[in-house]
């Protein structure tokens, strides 16, 4: 009995660190410059949550972003709102209105990366039920892009980016055993089985680049196309994907670690116009938080316990709330630039910085709302 209380005691702890945004110092860098934007714009998303990742067309229209019922919406400036867009599911049933819509994404989907296709202008989803996906410049249904191609199939699609010169597409499945609905699991249980895989149009062929991924996330391409950064959500680290033959004989690796030991869990990466990347940091680190990391055996207890930790961490997230974003520089990967909300404007969690044409968009996938700051 006194075993039981004991695990179940540490495993709130282990959860609850999670989300306890009390750290001492960043680890990265020695003069960075931490930004507070005391006046900002947010937009509601209607009938909708969680704007992820977001992405501008090849007209810069935009941006574009998936919500929690299924749907790609499109903001039109000049109207100040949201249009449909694209859905990724042909039965919307039950998908849309005021619900858990948590508890129906597996079968209205859930699009978390998009990324257009600059020659054509379609728009590529990955969707994490429904994988990787296909909508026209006119949106409509998104039409599935991997049909049997797959050994194993996808089961967790997160990020998407596109080679605009090959056209090759490159995306991630965080876990092959943990859906979304369930990804706090991929974390508390050590789970590695994450992947970086590539796609390529003209042949049709879907090649597996990294395994053993311990929730392989956000993606983004290099300016000149030689690397790829890979987020591992659960070490709370960058990778470097070499796909540059002379890059890879110097480190006689294909990849290597560019950033590590980051404040908090990784989510989504974005290149930045003013260099480097900007990097989406879902929850902030605590002491409290690396003792459980570095103690695999804790998140196992804890899922063994008649808990529902989806909802635990829905309800602490929300009433802490501490996600932060950092630009990581281009050529070492240390932390240059921080962004996170002030007293009373935190942010309950932040999945994405994008940055266009002087304003940073913002993206939560709790938030019924994206925002938008000017620099």
């Amino acid at each position: 009995m006194m075993k039981l209380v004991l695990v179940v005691a540490i495993s709130l702890a282990f959860l609850l660190s999670l989300f306890d945004s009390s750290r001492e110092s960043l680890k990265h860098g020695e003069s960075m410059l931490t930004v507070h934007f005391p006046e900002f714009h947010l937009i509601p998303t209607t009938g909708a949550s969680g704007p992820e990742s977001f992405v501008f067309d090849i007209s810069g229209d935009g941006p574009y972003t998936g919500l929690s019922d299924g749907r790609i919406v499109k903001w039109i400036a000049n109207e100040s709102r949201w249009i449909d867009f694209a859905v990724t599911t042909p039965a919307r049933d039950g998908c849309e209105g005021p619900h858990e819509h948590q508890r129906t994404e597996h079968e209205c989907g859930r699009p978390l990366g998009l990324a257009f296709e600059k020659s054509t202008g379609d728009l590529f989803i990955a969707d994490a039920y429904m994988g990787l996906l296909k909508v026209g410049r006119e949106g409509g249904l998104a039409n599935q892009v991997l049909t049997d191609q797959l050994d194993k199939p996808l089961t967790f699609t997160n990020s998407v980016e596109i080679d605009p010169q090959t056209g090759v597409i490159y995306f991630t499945d965080s876990s092959t055993v943990y859906q979304r609905r369930n990804y706090i699991g991929v974390i508390m249980s050590g789970d590695r089985t994450g992947r970086l895989m590539k796609y390529d149009p003209s042949t049709k062929q879907v090649t597996t680049l990294l395994s053993n991924l311990a929730f392989a996330n956000g993606i983004v391409l290099s300016q000149n196309g030689d690397y790829l950064l890979v987020a591992e959500t659960a070490t709370s680290r960058i990778l470097r994907y070499w796909l540059n033959d002379t890059s890879v004989s110097k480190s006689h690796e294909n990849y290597e670690v560019f950033a590590e030991q980051l404040p908090g869990f990784p989510d989504n990466i974005k290149r930045s116009p003013r260099g480097g990347f900007w990097v989406g940091l879902n929850t902030k680190h605590s002491k409290l938080t690396e003792f459980a990391m570095s103690n695999a055996w804790l998140g196992h207890a804890a899922l063994g316990l008649p808990v529902d930790w989806m909802k635990v961490h829905s309800y602490w997230a929300k009433y802490k709330g501490n996600g932060m974003a950092v630009r990581l520089s281009e050529g070492s990967g240390v932390i240059s630039e921080v962004f996170e909300g002030t007293n009373g404007n935190k942010w309950i969690s932040i999945s994405e910085v994008e940055e266009r044409d002087g304003t940073l968009w913002v993206g939560s996938v709790n938030t019924p709302f994206a925002g938008e700051y000017k620099i």
